[in-house]
């Protein structure tokens, strides 16, 4: 078994690596303080190929594998969690999606713009009644010859009131619960789609978020993704992507947490020694290295069953579920290892903290990853 990367995965963490450090890293704290992101980020992003990063070429994307992906998220995830968040939403809920179950029009016309950063894209399932419980989508499509009508709300959607691009998730049989739903490709500039900006976050400050709103909103069937019926399948695939940039994000907190800490108990004096040569100092960053390690791991393992085209849930969902608890224990240390500084944001863990924080609660609560689990090792059917 060999965990070592292969010199085009080496090539791409060295690049987004550097490119995180410089372009992200020094502005994050500013960003978050100001609840602000800059667009042009993304085109940057764009031509260097981190929009696309398992995409075809031919479809825009950078052609690379699922370990690759990981690398860049965490690395991305390292620097500033606002902007993995919008770059996972862009890429693995929006872009392998339309590639997964979109026909060649649709992947023709959408992927290119979407990997270029040409246009951002957006993922709306989650709605007041509507989070755990996919099935209770209650927005609805009424077939009205060759077109669909759509009427509902969203909520929480990252990348909401920005996107020229929606995948939403709508009910064809109102009180079907999974069996009606359907998927729609639907661009933001359709009359009766309006947007508003979702604020108080706790954190990802950067990132935005937003509710949708769907007033008699017109698109042909040729919008459609996937099959009348097919909706709720098209929706946990998706979140199979989704957890798995959420977990390769996580191992970029719990990375930052660490190194964080490191430095700052090798250079804060207490009772005339560095804090380092404490042993409970050195407990922490212990737990927080070794939480790191397998977080990564994990996430690799998810990511070489990718690779192999094999279904991915059950490994996605563990990779999911334990590194955002990690990520939630990391920076919780971080803060303790750094005492009042920590709770200040003129140091990084609070910002980890805030940050990581909603990771086990977005794509998936971590008790909705262990009744997948659960469900998976006693054999009982989850959500078929």
């Amino acid at each position: 078994m060999d965990f070592s990367l292969n010199d085009e995965q080496r090539m791409i963490q060295e690049s987004v690596r550097k490119f995180a450090r410089e372009k992200i890293l020094p502005y994050a704290r500013d960003w978050d303080r100001q609840g602000f992101f800059p667009r042009e980020l993304l085109r940057e992003m764009g031509a260097l190929g981190y929009l696309g990063v398992p995409v075809p070429e031919e479809y825009g994307g950078a052609g690379l594998d699922y370990i690759s992906e990981a690398i860049v998220f965490e690395e991305i995830g390292y620097a500033d969690s606002s902007v993995r968040t919008t770059l996972s939403v862009q890429m693995s809920l929006v872009e392998l999606t339309i590639l997964a179950w979109g026909t060649e029009e649709q992947k023709q016309a959408y992927l290119p713009k979407l990997c270029s950063g040409e246009w951002i894209g957006c993922f709306g399932l989650t709605e007041p009644n509507a989070g755990s419980d996919a099935g209770n989508v209650q927005t609805t499509a009424k077939r009205d010859g060759d077109e669909w009508v759509l009427n509902g709300q969203k909520v929480w959607i990252s990348n909401g009131t920005w996107s020229e691009l929606a995948i939403i998730f709508a009910q064809t049989q109102p009180g079907s619960k999974y069996k009606g739903m359907v998927a729609f490709l639907v661009e933001t500039d359709a009359p009766g789609f309006t947007s508003r900006k979702m604020t108080g976050k706790l954190g990802l400050r950067a990132s935005d978020t937003g509710e949708i709103f769907l007033d008699n909103v017109r698109v042909p069937d040729s919008a459609r993704l996937g099959q009348v019926g097919e909706g709720f399948k098209i929706a946990m695939s998706a979140l199979d992507n989704g957890r798995y940039g959420v977990a390769s994000g996580c191992v970029g907190i719990i990375q930052h947490a660490l190194d964080a800490s490191v430095k700052y108990a090798q250079e804060r004096i207490a009772f005339d020694k560095p804090i380092a040569s404490f042993q409970l100092i050195q407990d922490m960053l212990a737990q927080m290295k070794v939480d790191a390690d397998a977080a990564r791991l994990l996430c690799y393992q998810a990511g070489w069953v990718k690779n192999q085209g094999q279904r991915s849930t059950i490994p996605v969902s563990t990779a999911k579920y334990y590194a955002t608890e990690a990520c939630k224990r990391a920076a919780d240390m971080a803060i303790q290892i750094h005492g009042g500084y920590g709770y200040s944001d003129e140091y990084v863990p609070e910002r980890l903290w805030r940050d990581g924080r909603v990771a086990s609660l977005y794509e998936g609560t971590s008790q909705i990853q262990k009744l997948i689990l659960g469900r998976y090792l006693t054999g009982i059917p989850a959500f078929e």
